[in-house]
């Protein structure tokens, strides 16, 4: 078997193109290779290209086989080794929760940049993330402004047992609150409340969505954490918005990150329900993918 023949980083990476090739793109492929051997190997990526010919032991090169086989299953590798890495912090992952991914770094980086300032005037404000999973949202928010309350909701418990895990991996307290955002009822209450910020990345993708997307994504990451009914695609939208209506404090902030289909809908749907300095954003790949608005006093 030719995996069994593996010597050098170079035999490894030229054998897993030739196998994930069928699944990813070239740099795709190339970077999920990079991500196994460095954490094998135990080898910077630096050194990994570096040092093409850098002989691999033989038990390291039965253990890249193994994840080589889970990955021609689609599974992804963040999944594989269990844990990525999301604004420069490092998460566990499993298939209870989303991957991160990059769009939502620059979500976080512009609630970030929202509400750093009043943190520069000794202001402590509070933060709420709506449908955190695996907590990489709430978690980069406090550590980057440790003044701030935080707080996440979520209606999967394995999801918050995960994002627990990762608020103590990162040394960061946050209250994860086991919740609907589509059926909390009235008398349900935030002692934080009210925010005077709220962020989500909820569910937004459609059927329809669905069948042009990645089998590592559709069979794997889960389902209620991504999909959302073909007639109803804004119905998270809607709740948080009139959530945010309720416990959003004067000026406060409201940020979402988006199905690049509905922004215009969205827009719409925070002017009508009130909310104003709406604000629709590209992500780095120019595509509409998230939105910001802010609430004032009724």
């Amino acid at each position: 078997m030719l995996l069994c023949r593996m010597e050098t980083i170079k035999n490894v990476f030229s054998a897993w193109r030739e196998v994930l090739m069928g699944l990813y793109d070239l740099n795709e492929a190339e970077a999920v290779t990079l991500l196994a051997v460095s954490e094998i190997t135990g080898f910077s990526k630096a050194k990994i290209k570096a040092f093409p010919e850098q002989e691999i032991h033989p038990e390291q090169t039965k253990q890249l086989a193994a994840i080589l086989t889970r990955l021609k299953t689609g599974e992804p590798i963040q999944y594989v080794i269990g844990h990525t890495e999301f604004y420069g912090l490092p998460f566990k992952v499993n298939p209870s929760v989303l991957i991160p991914r990059p769009e939502t770094e620059e979500l976080v980086e512009w609630a970030i940049a929202s509400v750093g300032p009043q943190q520069s005037w000794g202001a402590v404000g509070n933060i709420l993330d709506i449908g955190t999973g695996s907590g990489c949202i709430a978690i980069s928010l406090k550590r980057n402004l440790p003044q701030f309350r935080v707080s996440a909701i979520d209606i999967s418990t394995d999801a918050l047992d995960t994002a627990k895990e990762n608020a103590k991996l990162n040394n960061v307290n946050i209250d994860f609150i086991k919740a609907d955002i589509l059926s909390i009822e009235k008398p349900f209450t935030f002692h934080l409340s009210p925010f005077t910020s709220i962020i989500s990345n909820p569910p937004y993708v459609t059927l329809h969505d669905k069948t042009q997307m990645h089998q590592n994504v559709t069979d794997f990451e889960p389902h209620t954490a991504l999909f959302v009914p073909e007639d109803d695609p804004l119905v998270f939208y809607k709740a948080i918005a009139d959530f945010a209506v309720k416990h959003l404090a004067e000026n406060g902030l409201l940020f979402f990150e988006i199905n690049e289909s509905y922004g215009k809908e969205i827009v719409e749907l925070l002017a009508s329900k009130g909310f104003k300095n709406i604000e629709l954003r590209k992500d780095m790949s120019g595509r509409d993918r998230m939105i910001g608005a802010s609430q004032v006093a009724v």
